[in-house]
């Protein structure tokens, strides 16, 4: 939509003032909760699965996907910046591109993880034997760093095609410039290359980030609960509410997103859907956001053993402060009580010299006095 707009730098520009209405505003606050609750939340999965949890299959996809989820979320108060400003970016054209590539990266990350750990537990069910002889922590951390590779190949293009666009009205967009690199030597239709290139880019998520993940999801839990039908094994209400739970937040998380792309993409230049799409874009990133903080909820809160690991880590720091705390009072107190001891010792011993002086001088003028008598 931002292709036939004038790219023009500023040159001093004059400073607007912010006027934000009571929906911003609350809108700013709720980003600036939901990454601070986001960044702590997956640091404090990232600390406990990282050193007090033994290394296996399940604690190596749940640290990949920590990871992916705290780079997502840490970007956060970036874009939260972003709309305190006034929806206009201030901090660079570099750091427009690094930000923009860290969240499509997350949502490459994301759906491939998750694509990835729904097979893993379709393996371990309709190919106990297969996954008894070959599934083991070492492959597994093979296989995350083949999805971290793909994500970020997959997130190249985003980068390269992002940049700063300077609108007439003194905003700054941090947004695509399809324009701006590997234009081809011979003579070329440009508004046509930003159209096939802008149509290559959002196809591609929809389908290597969303669809693609989605279809795994669903038919590998699908397998799954064949397989215990099958069986005649009795499925876990937890089971079944953990598949719901996956499936339902990863659509509702990435559905507005990729609709409204696809609507921006496909609607002709200036048309009134494709302005409407420009304007729920912004929300539907947002609500991809949310898929960084619901996500270990479903993959870690739901497992009680690391709960109760998760409990009683901080309940072990909350001792240790407490215990380095009172450590230091009792230092405290035994200092100060050491220095009334020596001060009252100190005040004792004055006194008892007066008092050893005083008589001294008493018994001098009462020696003094007999003498002067007898003589």
């Amino acid at each position: 939509i931002y292709e036939n707009l004038p790219i023009r730098p500023l040159i001093n520009p004059s400073p607007q003032k912010v006027n934000l209405s009571s929906l911003n505003i609350f809108t700013i606050s709720l980003h600036g909760l939901v990454s601070s609750i986001g960044i702590i939340e997956n640091l404090l999965i990232l600390g406990v699965v990282g050193f007090h949890v033994r290394r296996s299959v399940i604690s190596i996809w749940i640290l990949n996907l920590a990871a992916s989820d705290l780079l997502a979320t840490s970007s956060l108060p970036f874009f939260t910046l972003y709309m305190a400003r006034g929806n206009t970016w201030t901090l660079g054209p570099t750091f427009c591109r690094i930000h923009s590539a860290i969240f499509f990266l997350n949502m490459f990350v994301s759906g491939f993880l998750l694509a990835v750990i729904s097979l893993d537990r379709c393996l371990v069910v309709v190919r106990p034997v297969w996954a008894q002889n070959n599934r083991n922590p070492e492959l597994v951390k093979k296989i995350c760093g083949g999805i971290w590779a793909l994500a970020v190949l997959c997130t190249i293009p985003f980068y390269i095609y992002r940049g700063t666009i300077h609108l007439p009205n003194g905003k700054i967009l941090c947004y695509y410039d399809y324009a701006r690199a590997l234009l081809p030597s011979e003579p070329f239709d440009l508004k046509a290359l930003c159209k096939h290139r802008k149509e290559g880019l959002a196809f591609m998520k929809l389908f290597l980030a969303f669809l693609i993940p989605l279809l795994i999801i669903i038919i590998s839990y699908s397998a799954v609960n064949a397989t215990l039908v099958r069986r005649g094994y009795q499925r876990s209400f937890r089971f079944v509410r953990l598949v719901v739970a996956v499936v339902v937040t990863f659509v509702l998380c990435w559905a507005p997103y990729h609709f409204f792309i696809i609507m921006e993409v496909m609607a002709p230049n200036g048309s009134p859907l494709q302005k409407h799409a420009s304007k729920a874009l912004p929300i539907s990133a947002t609500i991809g956001f949310l898929n960084s903080i619901i996500n270990p909820i479903l993959y870690v809160f739901s497992c009680p053993d690391l709960c109760k690991k998760i409990r009683h880590s901080l309940g072990a720091v909350m001792e240790s402060v407490l215990a380095e705390d009172l450590m230091e009072l009792a230092r405290r107190r035994s200092t100060a009580r050491s220095s009334i001891s020596t001060s009252d010792f100190l005040m004792k011993h004055r006194n008892s010299n007066a008092t050893v002086c005083l008589k001294t001088d008493e018994q001098d003028k009462a020696e003094s006095t007999a003498n002067s008598t007898q003589q």
